[in-house]
């Protein structure tokens, strides 16, 4: 059982389950882990250059695929 702290967003007999469901740790197998592009995008997202016009473009059609 959790138990909840008094910062906890997620108090007991709440029905929030986006909260555990976005906030459960992800396990990933260390084979298939590529450290190199993790550290790779963390350093573009640190200088700004992560995000483009292309990718959002890219995104975006992606999700109105999704939703149509």
């Amino acid at each position: 059982m959790y138990r909840h702290m008094p910062t906890c967003p997620q108090k007991p007999g709440s029905n929030n389950r986006l909260y555990w469901l976005f906030n459960q740790p992800i396990e990933v197998e260390t084979e298939e882990f590529r450290h190199d592009l993790v550290a790779r995008v963390r350093r573009q997202i640190a200088d700004g250059t992560y995000e483009t016009p292309e990718k959002w473009q890219a995104a975006l059609e992606r999700l109105a695929e999704e939703l149509g």
